[in-house]
């Protein structure tokens, strides 16, 4: 089909180099400049005339497009009937009229098939010698024959030097054109794929700037268009931005996590902002990976940011566990806290009368065993029970100096250890035991990997890009790998040979209670605990005031 565009292209060109051809003979030949009158010689002002009319007719017919062959063979037998007419009138060989059978003949070879494109130039080539052969034998002349000799090889190489040359392009155009059907069919089926698939894709510059995404990417994010921002200048999208600079400064480091908060637009612009288009009402937290464009090309440092919402994933295994588990709560109750409330006082009396170093030994297991069985029933029985929260506020600065004392008195630690921001008079709603039990959770693991340093944990109030009020919870230990990160709330999933995996579900469904939400957040700042930028904390984002 592409090749066919060509020649009619080509055919139309060549009509149009035709009609200023045969301009130029008609004033050449046909009309005297000086006065401006037509020549007395009546063959050449009628030829040419003729000429210039059916070369207009010629490039009208060619935009019909239609018996391609029909009209090229008649416009080249034209052509060379004309030139042959003026070539007469001119005397011969000698008028140097001969160099216009190049026009038709090179048309033949580019337009033509090589067969017809071989018989145009016999015919000139005939015509030639034929006419010297006439000019020598009937006329008495002394034609030069060796140059009409030399004009028809002349016209036989070009037919078919020209032909070839123009074969071998028609058939490197119809390769391209293939090629690029083949191309604009394959990023039809991308698109399709791109705009289907759950996943969300970003097209982002060394700098941040948006040019593409794809609809879930809209639907993660919460935006109306897709391009035209800044990650950077936009507040709610700072971890993806600051996520981003991370891997390019370690581009092995391809994948992390960030939560995203909630916003609406204009939340948070200021000098230097950016507002979007969109707004989202939930949290929502994304697994990201990230690739770099490289195709052997110039691709102007562009990236491809692949994000994974993770959030359906973790509720959907929560749910499965609690459908499981609340068919064993009520069971639990009764078949597993009255034997091991006989096991534990057993256990009491069998330690007033042994007193060997093994038997105590042995007992001191049992009991451990017994009072961490117990605190597991103790915790799936806290599940089923949706008690009302306080809604009075919590003044934080009193309340978290108070749970540090509490805290570093329970595992004997100086009170240097734990960090505590400066909360600037404020306060939050949330039932007052409910917070201290999570904030002891958390507290409780951090001091498992803290390095027990002065302010190896730290607690410490802060404001998201919608002004929610956060508490963080930070420890300088190794952190949360992401594929730990995937299950970290789940119930019954623990890394520790002591605990119940139940801790940080509970804290989770406290939060909740509470309208609060705690997650698991990889921030990148330099002021990080340890040697790494990208810190991982709890942290807790109260309801708005």
């Amino acid at each position: 089909m592409g090749a066919r565009v060509t020649l009619w292209r080509t055919l139309q060109t060549f009509t149009v180099t035709r009609i200023v051809i045969a301009l130029v003979l008609l004033l050449y030949l046909g009309i005297d400049l000086e006065s401006g009158t037509l020549r007395p010689d009546p063959v050449n002002t009628e030829t040419c005339v003729f000429y210039v009319l059916t070369a207009a007719m010629f490039a009208l017919a060619a935009r019909w497009q239609r018996r391609f062959l029909i009209q090229l063979g008649l416009q080249i037998a034209v052509d060379l009937l004309v030139i042959s007419l003026l070539y007469l009138a001119a005397g011969g060989m000698r008028s140097g009229l001969g160099i216009l059978y190049l026009f038709p003949l090179a048309g033949a070879a580019i337009l033509a098939p090589l067969v017809l494109a071989l018989f145009s130039a016999a015919v000139a080539t005939l015509f030639l010698l034929g006419l010297n052969l006439w000019q020598l034998v009937i006329e008495g002349r002394d034609p030069p024959l060796m140059q009409a000799g030399l004009f028809g090889a002349a016209f036989f190489a070009g037919v078919l030097m020209v032909n070839r040359l123009a074969a071998r392009l028609l058939k490197q155009e119809e390769l391209a054109s293939q090629r690029g059907a083949d191309l604009r069919i394959q990023q039809a089926i991308n698109e399709i794929v791109i705009a289907d698939v759950g996943d969300g894709i970003l097209v982002v510059g060394e700098d941040g700037a948006v040019f593409t995404g794809n609809p879930a990417a809209r639907r993660m994010l919460g935006l109306q268009a897709d391009a035209g921002f800044l990650l950077h200048a936009v507040p709610a999208f700072e971890p993806v931005a600051l996520a981003f600079d991370a891997w390019l400064a370690a581009p092995d480091n391809d994948k992390g996590f960030v939560t995203l908060k909630p916003y609406r637009e204009g939340d948070g612009a200021g000098d230097g902002e950016a507002e979007v288009r969109g707004r989202r009402d939930q949290p929502v937290h994304l697994k990201l990976r990230f690739a770099r464009v490289a195709d052997g090309f110039d691709a102007a440092g562009r990236s491809v940011i692949f994000m994974q919402d993770v959030s359906a994933i973790e509720n959907q295994a929560q749910q499965l566990k609690l459908a499981s588990m609340g068919r064993l709560t009520a069971s639990i109750a009764h078949e597993v806290r009255n034997p091991l409330s006989a096991i534990g006082h057993a256990t009491e009396l069998l330690a007033e009368d042994l007193h060997g170093p093994a038997e105590l030994r042995l007992l001191k297991i049992v009991r451990d065993n017994v009072t961490r069985v117990n605190r597991m029933v103790e915790d799936i029985l806290q599940l089923s029970r949706k008690a009302q929260p306080n809604g009075e506020p919590v003044a934080l600065g009193p309340f978290l100096e108070e749970l540090k004392a509490e805290f570093c008195e329970i595992h004997g630690l100086a009170g240097d250890i734990v960090y505590i921001g400066d909360p600037g008079g404020s306060a939050v709603r949330f039932d007052p035991l409910h917070l201290h039990e999570v904030l002891l959770n958390l507290l409780n693991n951090a001091v498992r990997y803290a390095s027990r340093q002065p302010a190896s944990i730290r607690i410490f109030p802060a404001r998201d890009a919608a002004g929610r009020r956060e508490l963080h919870v930070q420890d300088d230990g190794p952190g949360i790998t992401p594929e730990v990160r995937d299950h970290l709330f789940e119930p019954f999933y623990t890394t520790s040979s002591k605990g119940t995996g139940l801790g940080l579900y509970l804290a989770r469904e406290l939060c909740l209670n509470n309208d609060a939400k705690l997650d698991y957040e990889y921030r990148f700042d330099p002021s990080a605990l340890g040697p790494r930028k990208a810190s991982g904390r709890f942290v807790i984002t109260f309801a708005l005031e």
